[in-house]
């Protein structure tokens, strides 16, 4: 066994032409607990949304008078047309334009925004914007994107459903870990970032009046701020939380290859723990500074989490580009958090609320010493659980093959005594 192995002692933090309002669209597309379209029905307790609390469309129509309406020409203009030279990123639901819009009715200076086009595929592009926007539009966090307004509206040439968004002048976490045309990220800022994200993360799922399961949880979604202040974005796969008295939501799958949750993927039930796991995918990521899949790798290295089991020793996983510049006891922690997010049972992952409280333990450890000379080339063997597993499976064994044998035993011995018997009452005539 490999790397794994080590971390196996688990954590306790056990409209027509013009721009209308969101509201007279939502009607025809809500965004609400029932499932995704093809899905079945939610099933069986949960700690998650009440039947007497708001729904997530309940909740933006109080809020959403903070949001700006723009129209499309105003839109145009920030964005000199939505030219390629403005292009910031494109993901699979549209294109981002970095942009200058003018305050409303104020004589301060332009702001710079991101400004996100959905691609025109009909209803379902409709329903990932519509989603951005009531989630983002009642969501308030320091590690969420904040959502300045929107624009809807429908014409000749078709929907334009277009997000306009506080601009993030770092990019993603996934650029700062994989591109090598940027400096490497130094370990305290990579734990700083790790922090925000699971402090965001802890938010949706305990911090509202409705349970929010953000379902695409991965490093290009982690947008960094001036000073790398992490602020997750893309709330377009986002879903309430299960009912009361439901353990899950049962949707269509949705998410990202290499980050979802094994058991969401295999049933479609999702829950919080989803979201769990793919954090912990996203802690290995931070940890060893390689992709959750990479295709130019040979085969038995592609996939992260299986590369992790093939490693000899700890320092091994950490990112070299780090040049031992790390705390090895709080890199250790980080794993461990790491490891207990990614449990196949989901009901053994921690609570985000946990994972913020082990963060902040493994970010005492400010020593930058990298491997301890002892340690470097330890090679991790079967955890003790393993093998007491395994000597109680064996004995388990011994004990079902004593007792076939005695069975065995027992029946002869019953059907030599019938014979017995019969033989006796035979001589007797």
């Amino acid at each position: 066994m490999g790397c794994f192995d080590y971390f196996k002692e688990k954590l306790k933090y056990k409209q027509q032409r013009r721009s209308t309002p969101i509201s007279a669209t939502a009607s025809n597309h809500g965004t609400s607990r029932s499932t995704d379209s093809g899905a079945g029905k939610q099933t069986s307790k949960s700690s998650g949304s009440s039947s007497s609390q708001r729904s997530i469309p309940a909740l933006f129509e109080e809020k959403a008078q903070h949001l700006r309406v723009f129209d499309l020409k105003e839109l145009r203009n920030a964005t000199n047309d939505f030219s390629r030279l403005l292009k910031i990123g494109e993901g699979g639901f549209g294109s981002v334009y970095k942009g200058l819009i003018k305050p409303f009715g104020s004589k301060k200076e332009s702001t710079i925004v991101a400004v996100k086009k959905l691609n025109q595929n009909g209803l379902q592009g409709h329903k990932q914007w519509l989603a951005e926007v009531q989630f983002l539009g009642v969501v308030e966090h320091p590690n969420l994107v904040k959502l300045l307004g929107y624009c809807s509206e429908d014409g000749e040439r078709g929907i334009q459903r277009l997000l306009v968004y506080e601009f993030m002048p770092n990019k993603s976490l996934e650029d700062h870990l994989f591109n090598r045309a940027y400096p490497c990220l130094p370990w305290s800022t990579r734990l700083h970032i790790a922090l925000g994200a699971a402090e965001g993360l802890a938010y949706l799922h305990e911090g509202l009046e409705v349970q929010v399961i953000y379902r695409d949880f991965k490093a290009s979604n982690v947008l960094l701020d001036e000073e790398f202040n992490p602020k997750l974005s893309d709330f377009g796969l986002a879903r309430e939380g299960p009912a009361e008295g439901d353990t899950h939501v049962s949707t269509a799958v949705m998410g990202t290859y290499g980050y979802a949750a094994p058991d969401y993927v295999e049933t479609g039930h999702l829950t919080s723990k989803s979201d769990v796991y793919s954090f912990g995918v996203v802690l290995f990521e931070i940890l060893t500074g390689r992709r959750s899949m990479e295709r130019n790798r040979p085969r038995h290295e592609q996939k992260l989490l299986d590369w992790l089991k093939q490693c000899k020793s700890f320092s091994k996983i950490m990112d070299p580009r780090l040049e031992n510049q790390y705390s090895m006891k709080g890199a250790k922690e980080v794993a461990k958090i790491a490891y207990s997010c990614l449990e196949k049972n989901a009901k053994d992952r921690p609570k985000m609320s946990n994972v913020v409280e082990g963060l902040k333990q493994a970010m005492q450890f400010t020593d930058l010493s990298g491997p301890e000379e002892s340690m470097e080339e330890f090679a991790f063997t079967d955890s003790d659980n393993e093998k007491k597993a395994e000597q109680t499976s064996g004995i388990e064994s011994q004990k079902r093959r004593m007792l076939h044998l005695a069975k065995l035993n027992e029946n002869a011995n019953a059907i030599g005594m019938r014979k017995f018997v019969m033989m006796n009452a035979a001589n007797s005539r």
